[in-house]
């Protein structure tokens, strides 16, 4: 996303053309989130990676991002306090001196059915998941609107979209997450008319999307036992689990220049599984 003052015409995806951006990723060192933050560096963009635990791990996927030929850092902090998520992104444009590029993807899950659910497993999976959300793309926000231009991508999950038993306080949040894109990117775009920033026809705009993966092949499905991994199996209609890289993919797309007319969407990546 260039400035208007910088713009150039829309760049292809895939064809490094985020060089230059800058992408911020919550949970950006593991899983669905690694695979984003290598996807961007690919196209690309310079990578922070938020991380909420293993200081070892995530500098050595910092690393690994760098040899894509692009500038990487890693920033430690709880996603589920407004604070730290003002200062990761404070952190982020000192150390990079922009931002470009947001993937709230952090998430949690305390899986247990609403008679035996206690109020901190709702508040917690709740400040995390959806909250954290909020938080960070308010502090992020000024600094696109200040540049013209920006994208926001939420990461959803199959759960909010046909509900999971058991899961009460992670589909309520990742459903809000739907609701939360979609005004953030009506506000977004109005703030950008405000500012006389939507008159450019090179503009690439300030848009905000959701990806709503099903089941992919994380760590966070490992512990599932394998009796219940082929019941679910058999449920989706591709008869396989997702791969990380194919959620990282679509993330990939949204935040391409040229696709500045595609916002307030949820993008579904689960084979087929909520038809």
């Amino acid at each position: 996303m260039s400035s208007v003052a910088d713009s150039a015409p829309p760049a292809a995806a895939g064809a490094r053309g985020l060089e230059g951006r800058v992408a911020l990723v919550t949970g950006g060192t593991r899983g669905i989130g690694a695979a984003i933050c290598r996807g961007l560096a690919a196209d690309g963009a310079g990578i922070a990676a938020g991380y909420s635990r293993d200081e070892a791990n995530a500098l050595a996927f910092a690393q690994g991002i760098a040899e894509y030929g692009v500038e990487a850092s890693v920033h430690q902090g709880n996603v589920g306090s407004a604070d730290d998520c003002r200062r990761a992104v404070e952190e982020v444009v000192e150390r990079h001196g922009r931002l470009d590029i947001l993937v709230n993807n952090a998430g949690i899950l305390i899986d247990r059915t609403v008679d035996q659910m206690t109020d901190e497993d709702w508040y917690r999976v709740l400040a995390v998941n959806l909250s954290g959300a909020f938080f960070i793309t308010q502090a992020a926000l000024p600094h696109m609107i200040s540049r013209g231009a920006g994208r926001i991508v939420n990461i959803s999950s199959l759960a909010a979209q046909r509900g999971n038993v058991g899961q009460a306080n992670y589909t309520a949040s990742k459903s809000g997450l739907f609701g939360l894109t979609r005004t953030l990117a009506r506000e977004a775009a109005a703030l950008l008319y405000k500012a006389g920033n939507l008159d450019d026809e090179h503009c690439v705009g300030l848009t905000v999307n959701a990806v709503a993966p099903g089941l992919i092949e994380t760590e966070m499905i490992a512990g599932v036992p394998e009796r219940v991994m082929d019941k679910l199996r058999a449920e989706i209609p591709l008869r396989r689990l997702g791969r990380p890289e194919e959620v990282a993919r679509v993330v990939q797309f949204l935040c391409a220049d040229a696709s500045s007319y595609i916002t307030g969407q949820v993008w579904s990546v689960n084979g087929g599984m909520e038809m």
